[in-house]
C-alpha cells in the first residue's frame, strides 16, 4: 500500500480504494532484461514496481534503434496510459535486474481507479465553483485547476505555511478547520 501512496494514478483513492487495488494485485516477478511489455503490443496491465530497476525505450519514426527514456524505480507505475486510452503500448519496457512488480488487469483498473479519478474531479470541481475568488472561471480552467490538485493531510498542530517563507503552493482547505496567525514584528 506505501508504494500506491507514492503514485499519482493511485493518489484520488481512499484508504478502502487502495485496499481493494493492493488485494487485486497480482505479483509479477522478473528476470534481468525481461521485457515486461513491448511497444505495439495490446495492453491490459497496469504495473507498479515494488523492487529493482526497469528502462523503458522507443522506437521513434524514421529510426531502426531504440531510444532511452527513462528508468522506473520503485513506487513508479507504468502501463496506464494503454488501459486509459485503449491504446497499443507506446514503449518497451525491460527489468533492468531481479525486479519485483505489481500487476493490475483493466477490468479493476477501469472499475477502482478510473471511477475514482473522476468522482474525484466531480468533487473538486464542485468545490471551486464555490470558491469566491475563482468563480468567474469556466470548466474548462476549472478542470485545468482540478488536474493540478494534490491531495495533503495535516495532523492537528501541523504548519501548513509560515509567514516569511516563500509562496510556491496555493492551499484550498477541503475538510477540517485551520487557524491563521500574523507576526508583527515591529
Amino acid at each position: 500500500m506505501d508504494k500506491l501512496n507514492k503514485n499519482f494514478m493511485f493518489s484520488g483513492l481512499d484508504d478502502a480504494e487502495k485496499k481493494t487495488v493492493v488485494d487485486a494485485m497480482e505479483e509479477k516477478k522478473c528476470t534481468k532484461k525481461e521485457v515486461v511489455i513491448k511497444e505495439g503490443d495490446e495492453g491490459e496491465t497496469l504495473y507498479v514496481v515494488a523492487s529493482g530497476t526497469l528502462s523503458c525505450t522507443k522506437i521513434f519514426p524514421g529510426k531502426t534503434d531504440p531510444e532511452f527514456l527513462k528508468k522506473y524505480e520503485p513506487g513508479e507505475a507504468f502501463g496506464e496510459l494503454a488501459l486509459l486510452y485503449n491504446a497499443p503500448r507506446a514503449a518497451t519496457i525491460f527489468s533492468d535486474n531481479e525486479s519485483l512488480l505489481y500487476a493490475l488487469d483493466r477490468q479493476t483498473f477501469n472499475h477502482i481507479v478510473k471511477d475514482a479519478a473522476i468522482r474525484r474531479r466531480t468533487k473538486y470541481e464542485e468545490f471551486l465553483k464555490k470558491v469566491d475568488i475563482l468563480k468567474t472561471m469556466d470548466d474548462y480552467e476549472r478542470s485545468q485547476i482540478c488536474e493540478a490538485f494534490k491531495d495533503q493531510k495535516f495532523e492537528a498542530g501541523d504548519t501548513i505555511i509560515k509567514q516569511g517563507d516563500e509562496g510556491r503552493d496555493m492551499f484550498f482547505l477541503v475538510e477540517g478547520e485551520a487557524f491563521a496567525s500574523i507576526t508583527n514584528d515591529g
